[in-house]
């Protein structure tokens, strides 16, 4: 995973000024969490905080929050602990893979960020939320890349032009290929002023099924999907099921601690 420093902290410069604020996409998590998990104050962890914006919604709705940020977005998300004061949002700096953290969470969230190396991270990740971080009847809402609508985008270029006055600032091209056989989107970006720089990450993604055998001995079982928000039933036939097949490129996975 030597790429992810470089990668989410070259894409934090490009996008800070235009997506470092508060959003509606904050406040639609805020609403998913408490819909899940119940509207009363909750203690809650964002892993993979970013600029802190998502931990910062959710800390003035009223929930104490620790956010985790590997990169130097944590600048930014640092900004919102200082307006909202620490004792409602925590930003701490390092990597969620050996940090040491105080406390059981009601909570645990990652937003799109799951699936970042190999399906042995994956597990060490789930592992350390059921048996370090997460309260008992707790709940982890992870986002999870979708394979279907990444394989669709495989072949695909984009030119995001820049718009000064919304604060991106940087013309950028995006390229996606999706490698079939280990079910990972590789994802490459750069400056059109800089066409040589480029940087990928790469995403391993999971269908449900796939989800639930990696789920397997973590100490979390899946208990819910949503697929732009809305809940897919698990042990329905959802053949032909839109949103999955096409329309979303993750969904959020709903985990409680295994029985």
């Amino acid at each position: 995973m030597e790429w992810v420093q470089d990668f989410y902290s070259r894409t934090g410069h490009w996008w800070a000024e235009a997506e470092s604020g508060v959003g509606e996409r904050d406040r639609g998590r805020v609403e998913i969490l408490q819909r899940l998990c119940g509207p009363e104050p909750l203690r809650v962890l964002e892993l993979g905080c970013g600029y802190g914006n998502t931990s910062a919604a959710l800390a003035e709705a009223g929930h104490p929050v620790t956010g985790v940020e590997l990169t130097d977005r944590a600048e930014r998300a640092t900004v919102h602990a200082e307006r909202l004061g620490t004792d409602r949002l925590r930003i701490v700096r390092g990597d969620f893979y050996e940090i040491e953290l105080e406390g059981r969470f009601d909570a645990v969230a990652y937003w799109n960020g799951f699936g970042i190396g190999s399906d042995a991270d994956q597990r060490r990740l789930l592992n350390r939320i059921a048996s370090e971080w997460l309260a008992p009847g707790g709940t982890a809402l992870v986002d999870v890349f979708n394979p279907l609508v990444w394989a669709g985008w495989d072949g695909q270029s984009e030119l995001l032009s820049a718009h000064p006055e919304r604060g991106y600032r940087h013309e950028l091209m995006q390229r996606i290929q999706f490698d079939p056989v280990s079910s990972t989107a590789v994802d490459t970006w750069w400056d059109t002023a800089e066409p040589r720089r480029r940087i990928t990450q790469r995403l391993r993604c999971y269908s449900p099924a796939d989800l639930g055998l990696l789920l397997e001995g973590t100490g979390l079982a899946l208990d819910g999907i949503l697929a732009g928000g809305k809940e897919v039933g698990l042990g329905e036939d959802n053949a032909g099921l839109v949103a999955l097949l096409r329309q979303h490129h993750e969904y959020l996975a709903v985990l409680k601690p295994a029985s």
